[in-house]
């Protein structure tokens, strides 16, 4: 709906003005999505009416994903558009800094490793001047209490924040877009999580939760729908009736004693500027439910008014407020949409211009700014009557592809998002830069509307779907698998996906690693509107100038004077818009000497990952098992091994019922895999061929030592020699829910642990049993083999092979 200017519902409309009144701001600060406290979110915007953001230092990239196999950066995305989904149930806005969220660390130490404090610390100064938040709320202390690094360094973060924000010495380049500000507080919001109670009796505590009859529900049953709507990470909650108790302490700034608005400004009256108290208070009385459009000429007065306040910060934001308040109180409607999905620079495309407006007072369009030139139309819109006019627009030829801005240009590094224009950092995204102009006159009060380019479409099961106009380029490319394995002496054959938005003749694909090229292919012309699957056959002695194991094979299309070489990803989820960004044409080259005897293999989805993918290009059959599959003894017989899916027990609930079955199939010689599950929503405890319980416990450095309990194991030496190299450049990390109990019977292969903490032996049990093999390892493959990582293939590939 955010490519549409729609009117608000009465109730919200409602909710806004007694917003307007009330001054204060609150900014509430953690590290991920999902973090924030949603029933004190629910309760400050609906029950104080006090304007409120989340600033959430990551977009939750490092995070599992229990929907599909998008980790990194798509995850991120995705989360990113929960949170916002979330924002527009709750009503509050979102920000974040440009810190990439890289996996589970236990300590803020290990956490400012990766993080650059400063810069991160100056992001949040950043949306400390430009959002001015009175009181600033952190959902965790910066203390091992926090229960994750990245949690306690948002803390620690936020008091260098809280304190430079008004020294106009700290990051002297923002004040040229905005003024340095000083809340008035800043608190820590204690909980109680599990075994763990930060509250005390003495703090500082209100309550929350109370039944809204606009609402027609609790704040804190709003703040179950809120919080469950973070499906990628199965993060559903009660929706909980009845108040409860909100406990605060604090840690900068002016003590609270009584509320967390002590000392602050409350309304207008209170800032000296009672006349616009008084024209609000007028509206709210008169205020009609059934006719809105009642209010405007209050409105407009209020209007003129906030116009006058010398403050140039607070007038800017109050007349966006106030803006938004009297075109819904005209019941006003605009779209620019057109019938496809996607555009390309220096196109022109059919669209239609959508009006309406439900008021008695006149709603006149003075003026359509096209994009490439304006329309003075001086029309009424007529009550409740649509206006349609329809145009060939031109997408501007300088329009840049579709994509998130923090996504547009490479990473800074692993930990932090390179942003071209540092004024967007804090968004949660860009608005559309195409947009028709609208100029608007509602009375004598002129008003200005952005109408984004939108393509618009009748869903059977949705109706209509609004959605962004996506910008796409001549012709993206990409590698249809993550992954390559070259073999000594014989050709390569790697197939692309080209997808032409345009025709093209006698282009050409040239395959590189780093600037070396390695094989050019010359002469392909692609038809408008089509997508190529292609197959490019790499001769043995190109392959031979690859001298390492792991290798980054790019492709490169190029056409007259332009380059292509990047690839269109798309993610789809019922839950969200469409979301697109492009990603480098690259993918990973395996050479040298990584074996598997392993041919066939059955697979058992999870939570989703990229393992079948991988193993079907190491010439690997794999089959994606269903239950009648797994309850087939005579065909489960016919696999070399079984590998689970990641989070299998927490996402498969029939899995309890294959326990028979899958105990049978080793026990007659088989291998099964499994790969880490967690502790939450368990479907059955007792999963193991023998028993063995799962912890949090886990190795987060990625490079930390690994020692090897038994180097003679067959598991470490057949079919392929396992050694200390085999752990280098793993990513992220090394594994998480370590086993910390197990029966006898089974063997550790391995220990490791982070810095400074007690040695852990169980990243992989191992056990015999009748005639087959049984292995858990919540090491971290599920990241490693998509990442290319011939280390962590050669060891899988021996569990693989285990039977063999």
């Amino acid at each position: 709906m955010a490519q549409q200017v729609r009117p608000a519902k009465s109730s919200e409309i409602y909710r806004e003005l007694k917003t307007l009144k009330h001054l204060p701001k609150v900014l509430y600060l953690a590290a991920h999505p999902d973090d924030e406290n949603t029933g004190l979110l629910s309760w400050l915007i609906n029950d104080q009416n006090v304007e409120t953001a989340y600033l959430s230092l990551t977009r939750g990239d490092g995070g599992q994903n229990l929907l599909g196999t998008e980790q990194g950066a798509a995850l991120g995305l995705i989360r990113t558009h929960e949170l916002l989904e979330a924002r527009r149930l709750d009503g509050a806005q979102q920000f974040f800094t440009r810190a990439i969220d890289f996996g589970f660390s236990k300590n803020t130490n290990d956490t400012f490793k990766q993080w650059d404090a400063d810069s991160i610390t100056a992001d949040v100064v950043w949306v400390i001047r430009k959002f001015r938040p009175d009181v600033i709320i952190c959902r965790f202390p910066p203390t091992a209490a926090a229960g994750h690094g990245q949690h306690a360094a948002s803390a620690v973060v936020a008091e260098k924040a809280f304190k430079a924000a008004a020294d106009k010495n700290m990051f002297p380049n923002q004040l040229k877009y905005v003024s340095v500000w000083q809340p008035k507080r800043l608190l820590w919001n204690t909980f109680r999580f599990g075994s763990v109670n930060t509250t005390a009796e003495n703090q500082l505590k209100v309550t929350v939760g109370q039944y809204d009859a606009q609402l027609g529900m609790g704040y804190g049953e709003l703040a179950g729908l809120s919080r469950s709507l973070h499906k990628s990470q199965g993060a559903g909650t009660q929706s909980v009736a009845g108040v409860r108790t909100e406990y605060f302490t604090h840690v900068l700034g002016d003590p609270a004693k009584r509320t967390l608005f002590d000392g602050i400004n409350l309304n207008w009256s209170e800032k000296g500027t009672g006349d616009i108290d008084e024209l609000i208070d007028i509206v709210l009385l008169s205020f009609n439910y059934n006719q809105p459009d009642k209010s405007l000429h209050g409105l407009l007065m209020l209007r003129k008014k906030i116009a006058e306040l010398q403050d140039q910060a607070l007038r800017k934001d109050k007349l966006a407020a106030i803006d938004q308040i009297i075109l819904s109180c005209a019941g006003f409607m605009g779209e620019v949409v057109t019938n496809q999905p996607e555009a390309i620079a220096g196109n022109s495309y059919n669209f239609r211009l959508n009006l309406i407006s439900r008021s008695a007072t006149p709603v006149i369009v003075e003026s359509v700014n096209w994009l490439n030139q304006t329309d003075n139309l001086n029309r009424n819109i007529a009550n409740d009557s649509l206006i349609t006019v329809e145009r060939k627009i031109q997408i501007p030829a300088d329009a840049a592809p579709t994509e998130p801005y923090w996504l547009s240009k490479p990473a800074k590094d692993a930990a932090t998002f390179s942003v071209a224009n540092d004024t967007l950092i804090g968004l949660p995204e860009t608005q559309s830069p195409i947009n028709v102009l609208l100029l608007l006159k509602i009375e004598n009060e002129k008003f200005e509307i952005r109408l984004p380019l939108s393509y618009k479409k009748l869903d059977p099961v949705k109706g209509d779907v609004v959605e962004a106009l996506r910008v796409v380029p001549p012709l993206d490319l990409s590698f249809a698998e993550p992954v390559y394995f070259a073999k000594e002496k014989e050709a390569l054959s790697v197939t692309l996906r080209l997808k032409a938005n345009k025709n093209i003749n006698y282009g050409k694909v040239s395959f590189k690693i780093g600037k070396q090229v390695i094989k050019t292919f010359q002469g392909i012309n692609l038809a408008e509107n089509t997508i190529t699957i292609k197959d490019f056959l790499i001769p043995a002695e190109d392959l031979a100038k690859i001298k390492t194991s792991q290798n980054k094979l790019e492709a490169v299309f190029s056409s007259e004077a332009n380059e292509y070489s990047k690839g269109q990803v798309l993610i789809q989820y019922p839950h969200l818009p469409t979301l697109q960004y492009f990603v480098p044409a690259t993918t990973w080259l395996i050479k040298g000497d990584v074996k598997v005897l392993a041919k066939k293999i059955g697979y058992i989805e999870g939570a989703g990952d990229l393992i079948p993918e991988f193993l079907r290009q190491a010439g690997l059959q794999v089959d994606v098992l269903s239950e009648a599959d797994i309850l087939n003894a005579t065909k489960l017989a016919t696999y070399d091994a079984l590998v689970t899916g990641v989070r299998v027990i927490n996402t498969e609930k029939r899995i309890k019922n294959w326990q028979t079955a899958l105990r049978n199939y080793v026990e007659n010689g088989g291998t099964i895999v499994m790969q880490y599950n967690t502790t939450q929503d368990m479907a059955l405890q007792d999963f193991g061929i023998y028993p063995f319980s799962i912890s949090g416990k886990r190795v987060t450095e990625e490079n930390a030592e690994v020692k090897f309990l038994n180097p003679n194991h067959k598991l470490l030496n057949y079919p392929n020699k396992i050694t200390a190299e085999d752990f280098k450049g793993w990513v992220q990390e090394r594994g998480a829910y370590f086993p910390d109990k197990w029966d006898a019977k089974y063997e550790a292969l391995f220990e490791m642990n982070d810095t400074g903490e007690e040695p852990l032996q169980g990243s992989t049990l191992y056990a015999k049993y009748g005639k087959g093999n049984f292995i858990y390892t919540p090491l971290a493959f599920f990241r490693q083999l998509p990442a290319g990582n011939v280390g962590a293939a050669r060891l899988f590939f021996n569990f693989l092979s285990a039977g063999k």
